[in-house]
């Protein structure tokens, strides 16, 4: 199954309604009749093709609609983020078939200005905190709180020396955050070395893999091996 992505609910709607309510009667009608007739006749072809996929963006925008205009059971912050989440958590609430959900949170290549209570890396820091902690007193109030293992994680890491613009520049190894009550709290590897580097850049201690091959095997119930193409030890980091 292909995934959907929108930036939020409103775009997500055939916009020729705003256009014309004659119009949009008209492709409603046009819609229904090509299914009604390759339904009767059989048809498994590309023309039958484009009409399902039409009926089925139609059908699941209507309800991502409807459950993002329902308010949601806690304030959520202000933010980028808070906003996606925001967005998440109604889709939950909806009991929307979708198993993973994905959102995105940018500007921590923080090659200036990144250290210190005012520098961009802890307010950055400070808007995730707000907004996963918002999602899940959501989720807590929805009851489904014990449904949903958020996990967090970034396409790359940072040097560990600063560079001349009080920040530092791209890296390797990184953090991996998860968030849900069957987490395992705690660090599930060894801290990082801050002398014994790789040319400036920190040596992993656990393979980002090892937590993906978990994820997949024991709570999406899948086979990781098929998905990663081979087998990886589990850090045992959520309880199952």
């Amino acid at each position: 199954m292909m995934p959907l992505s929108i930036e939020n609910a409103d775009l997500y709607q055939w916009s020729g309604k705003k256009v014309s309510e004659r119009l949009a009667k008209e492709y409603q009608s046009r819609i229904e009749q090509l299914d009604a007739h390759n339904t009767e006749t059989g048809r498994d072809d590309n023309h039958a093709f484009l009409v399902r996929t039409a009926l089925d963006a139609r059908i699941s925008s209507d309800r991502i609609r409807k459950a993002v205009e329902t308010e949601s059971l806690v304030r959520y912050p202000d933010s980028n983020l808070g906003r996606q989440l925001s967005m998440v958590g109604s889709m939950i609430r909806a009991n929307m078939e979708t198993r993973v959900f994905y959102t995105s949170f940018g500007s921590f290549d923080t090659h200036a200005n990144q250290g210190g209570a005012q520098g961009s890396h802890a307010r950055l820091l400070q808007q995730l905190s707000e907004a996963v902690s918002a999602f899940y007193q959501d989720l807590k109030a929805q009851g489904n709180e014990s449904r949903v293992l958020t996990m967090c994680f970034s396409e790359f890491g940072r040097r560990v020396g600063q560079n001349g613009s009080g920040g530092t520049d791209h890296g390797t190894a990184a953090p991996m955050f998860l968030f849900g009550p069957m987490v395992k709290p705690g660090l599930h590897s060894r801290y990082p070395s801050l002398t014994n580097l790789d040319e400036g850049d920190l040596k992993y201690t656990a393979d980002f893999r090892q937590v993906y091959a978990e994820i997949l095997d024991d709570w999406l119930s899948t086979t990781s091996k098929d998905v990663l193409g081979r087998s990886y030890n589990h850090l045992r980091v959520i309880n199952t």
